[in-house]
């Protein structure tokens, strides 16, 4: 069932069932308040029987009655009994009456009772006590007309009720189209959404006020924003990638090709195997790079495996980097750490971390010519901070934004060997670890890099994320 008919129906449904109770409730009030004044024009009479009754003035006994057929409103099937009551539980017995013996035992107990019988017979019964001699009044009457306005208000609520069910389909209708128009034109917008034309929007709705169609669109909006991103990357990685690889393997098949034509000598045959062994390592470090790049994963989330201190880390990278650059300039400042070990430890990924902040110290190192390159290292219950410090050739301030794409290198950077991946591989692994990579940069005096994991972004290692 469609969401529209499904509004259509609730709202049809609970507007029947709140009709029905109101119909109830206001058919009990009515008849009520009927039976009420009813009996009170029973009480009336009763009053005026025992007035008349108790006079021995003939000329205000007949005022009575005149009052009683005039000046009251005549009443069906009406009759009234004067009944002596000899004791606390006796009185003269009228054989006209055929009532419940609980009627008059209430009467007797209470003063007054009244009960109804068949066709809306209405009996009341009244104790009066005059000159120390106790009368029982009884007046009975058909309440013909409450019964019949009874009848007539009740076909009023049954027809009131129809054409209100009625009304309620139409509101209904009216009120489905109302909140599902919006979400309708929503999914023909996404429907023609696809990859080709990733760059449209969904308009956002007229109205000014914020509400949940607005923050729905907004939403696809957001998720459009990042896919479009996404394509974009894995496009110009895709077409970069094919074109870094693409070099090495043609010059491979080409020095191949070349010694393959004719006998060669022994030094021509070795200077061709140095070339396609030069080739080799650089699509082996190549491929290399892009498999530790996708390693992190599309969405940038990793597993965290491992608790590491922060300094042992940054000593265990100082290792591996004397090992490729043994002539090296790296200072590693550990001054003012924290008697509090456990503000060095850090959730992670710790050959993944290695991985980034070794990236980063190294291309301090080739990119400064190996000039000194400092690390410093601070940490408190806030926060973990890396800061790496080096005096090469620097950044252009036009080179800032794409230093996180992959294969992107600067006219400066391109004198030296590297593929442009160490830096996006950083970000990403950073990100992973929920920190921040910030890069500050002079032209000719020199990049401060700087590598910040707050610790209410920290997950415990044992949550997988």
């Amino acid at each position: 069932m469609q969401i529209r008919r499904k509004i259509i129906t609730t709202y049809i449904t609970l507007s029947g069932i709140s009709t029905l109770l109101l119909c109830v409730v206001v058919f009990f009030l009515f008849k009520q308040n009927n039976q009420y004044y009813f009996l009170k024009r029973l009480q009336d009479r009763a009053k005026i029987v025992a007035s008349i009754h108790y006079q021995n003035d003939p000329e205000k006994a007949r005022y009575y009655r005149e009052l009683k057929k005039h000046g009251l409103e005549e009443l069906i099937d009406e009759n009234d009994f004067v009944l002596k009551v000899n004791g606390a539980n006796s009185f003269e017995y009228n054989t006209q009456l055929h009532l419940p013996h609980e009627f008059y035992e209430e009467a007797m107990t209470t003063g007054k009772a009244w009960v109804m019988l068949d066709e809306h017979q209405y009996y009341y019964a009244q104790l009066f006590d005059e000159n120390n001699i106790k009368y029982m009044v009884i007046v009975t009457a058909k309440d013909r007309r409450g019964n019949t306005t009874t009848i007539y208000i009740t076909r009023i609520m049954v027809f009131g009720a129809i054409g209100f069910i009625i009304l309620a389909y139409f509101f209904g209708r009216f009120l489905a189209q109302r909140f599902i128009n919006p979400v309708s034109t929503i999914t023909k917008e996404v429907k023609r959404i696809s990859a080709s034309n990733l760059h449209n929007r969904l308009p956002l709705p007229g109205n000014d006020d914020s509400d949940e169609i607005t923050d729905l669109t907004k939403t696809f909006n957001d998720m459009l924003d990042r896919l479009e991103t996404s394509f974009e990357i894995q496009a110009n990685f895709i077409n970069n990638a094919s074109h870094e690889l693409k070099t090495p393997i043609t010059t491979i098949l080409a020095e191949t090709e070349i010694a393959l034509l004719k006998e060669r000598s022994p030094e021509e045959y070795t200077a061709a195997l140095e070339s396609i062994n030069r080739q080799a390592s650089r699509l082996s470090n190549l491929t290399e790079s892009l498999l530790k790049l996708t390693q992190t994963g599309y969405d940038g989330n990793k597993q965290v495996q491992d608790i590491a201190r922060i300094d042992e880390l940054l000593l265990d990278v100082k290792c591996d980097l004397d090992r490729l650059y043994p002539d090296n300039r790296i200072s590693i400042k550990l001054n003012n750490m924290p008697e509090d070990e456990a503000m060095l430890t850090l959730p992670c990924n710790k050959p993944l971390l290695e991985l980034a902040i070794g990236n980063i110290i190294s291309n301090g190192v080739k990119y400064s010519d190996n000039e000194e390159v400092f690390v410093s290292l601070t940490a408190d219950t806030k926060a973990i901070k890396i800061v790496i410090t080096d005096i090469g050739i620097g950044i252009p301030p036009e080179d800032i934004p794409y230093l996180y794409e992959p294969f992107f290198r600067g006219k400066k950077a391109s004198r030296y060997t590297g593929y442009g991946l160490g830096l996006p591989l950083a970000m990403k692994i950073i990100r992973m670890h929920k920190g921040e990579l910030n890069v500050q940069s002079e032209p000719d005096k020199g990049t401060v890099v700087s590598i910040v994991f707050h610790k209410y972004n920290i997950k415990n290692p044992n949550v997988k994320s």
